[in-house]
């Protein structure tokens, strides 16, 4: 511990630029935590906040998009709403929709129609929930559209008029779209193209033969495992978990992939430059080491000594990293889906740290095989 404390005072110079590599790989992999979890919640958000064990879509339907691609009847639900360890299950319809706000701004919406007073329900935060065919529950981010409690939305084409009655808690989106939560009929009467201009009706919607929905929300008992594949093979669905079906959001996986297979690099590269920083540093001072070794210092102790050294350089500076990181990410613009969350900026610097440390590891095994005589010039 001595050894390493003093050549860390006196190569200040070289153990800095080291511990700045460091750092920015540290730095790098916050950012791209920040990045990686922003886009999780601009992309499944809605989806994570549910209270729902699986959702069951049509058999056969493409995973990609398996929201909008899925139709499924009333038959399919009624097999699911009997089937053991179920305890509620409820139909859903979900697509996207274009919309002009009252003073003429286009926005975006994910609708999703939902059973009013269902267990899919949203918590609000302002306003209040579902009621009525004409009402909405929107994302608590479409505030930034110039949305508020009241306003009118004009769907395209469709020219049918719905009223924001309330916001969720936080943020509420589906494939980076703000959700709007709205009545399963009115979901209905604007998926089968029926719906007309001005406000829903109930007489458009008891005029109405379109009983369909996109899927099949799935809440289970309490302490129930549900059998999905069972249930499957008599409703003729595809049962995936809710975790599973974040993939059915647009451009998910492909962007969680990414994301991921750039941070193993990063986390490659980190422990490929501190070996090769040790490595480097360890045939520099193979003859001070020799020395010890000749005055009766272990193998062992010399490693130990090596190694502590490699740890205290990598925790000083990928926590410096991660305070930088930490700090651009607290300035990052509105419109950047960026979100910093405790666990994956720990685990991600836990893991730094760790290949880091297995780099060194790896570099200052040469250590044990430094022989005593090297220090009277032996080997010269």
């Amino acid at each position: 511990m001595f050894l390493a404390i003093r050549e860390l005072k006196f190569a200040r110079g070289r153990f800095g630029l080291m511990g700045a590599v460091v750092s920015l790989v540290a730095l790098l992999i916050v950012l791209l935590s920040g990045l990686s979890s922003g886009l999780v919640n601009d992309g499944v958000s809605g989806l994570k906040s549910l209270p729902v064990t699986a959702f069951a879509f049509d058999e056969g339907t493409k995973t990609d998009n398996a929201f909008s691609r899925s139709v499924v009847e009333e038959s399919q639900l009624e097999i699911w709403e009997s089937f053991p360890g179920v305890g509620a299950a409820t139909p859903v319809g979900a697509g996207m929709t274009n919309a002009t706000t009252e003073d003429g701004t286009q926005i975006d919406l994910s609708l999703f129609g939902i059973v009013p007073d269902s267990f899919l329900s949203p918590k609000v935060s302002e306003g209040s929930t579902i009621s009525g065919l004409g009402g909405i529950v929107v994302s608590e981010t479409a505030k930034s559209d110039g949305l508020e409690v009241g306003s009118i939305i004009t769907l395209d084409r469709l020219d049918t008029e719905l009223e924001v009655v309330g916001f969720t808690e936080g943020q509420s989106t589906f494939g980076h779209v703000d959700m709007a939560y709205l009545n399963i009929d009115t979901w209905r009467l604007i998926a089968s193209g029926a719906a007309q201009p001005g406000v829903p009706t109930q007489d458009q919607v008891d005029a109405l033969d379109f009983d369909v929905a996109s899927v099949v929300a799935i809440q289970a008992s309490d302490a129930e495992e549900l059998d999905l594949a069972a249930g499957d093979r008599q409703a003729e669905t595809t049962a995936v978990t809710l975790k599973e079906s974040f993939n059915s959001s647009p451009g998910y996986e492909a962007e969680t992939l990414t994301l991921s297979m750039i941070q193993m690099f990063l986390y490659a590269i980190s422990a490929l430059v501190v070996g090769a920083f040790f490595t480097v540093w360890t045939i520099q001072r193979q003859h001070e080491l020799a020395v010890l070794r000749a005055v009766g210092a272990s193998g062992r102790y010399l490693l130990r000594d090596s190694l502590t050294q490699a740890a205290i350089l990598l925790v000083a500076f990928t926590a410096i990293g991660v305070a930088a990181g930490v700090g651009l990410g607290s300035i990052m613009p509105e419109g950047m889906p960026f979100a910093l969350e405790p666990a994956p900026v720990l685990t991600a610097s836990l893991i730094t740290i760790a290949l880091g440390l297995v780099g060194a590891a790896v570099a200052v095994l040469r250590i044990t095989r430094i022989e005593p005589i090297s220090a009277l010039g032996g080997q010269r």
